[in-house]
């Protein structure tokens, strides 16, 4: 029990402090989003994409 009430004291020292930009945490998360919308994406591009027909051949085996 001692150990979590000394990472909850040491998480936060109960002075507020102005926030003039976004923590690197917040950039992290935002960039590993925007990898995910990317992955997904691409995954569900791959999997209904439609296989292009071969153009059709004559008797004679030219195109």
């Amino acid at each position: 029990m001692s150990f979590l009430s000394l990472t909850a004291s040491a998480a936060h020292t109960g002075v507020p402090v102005e926030r003039t930009a976004p923590a690197a945490s917040d950039i992290a998360l935002f960039v590993m989003a925007a990898i995910g919308v990317f992955l997904v994406r691409r995954a569900l591009r791959k999997r209904f994409i439609k296989p292009r027909q071969k153009p059709p051949v004559d008797r004679d085996g030219t195109a």
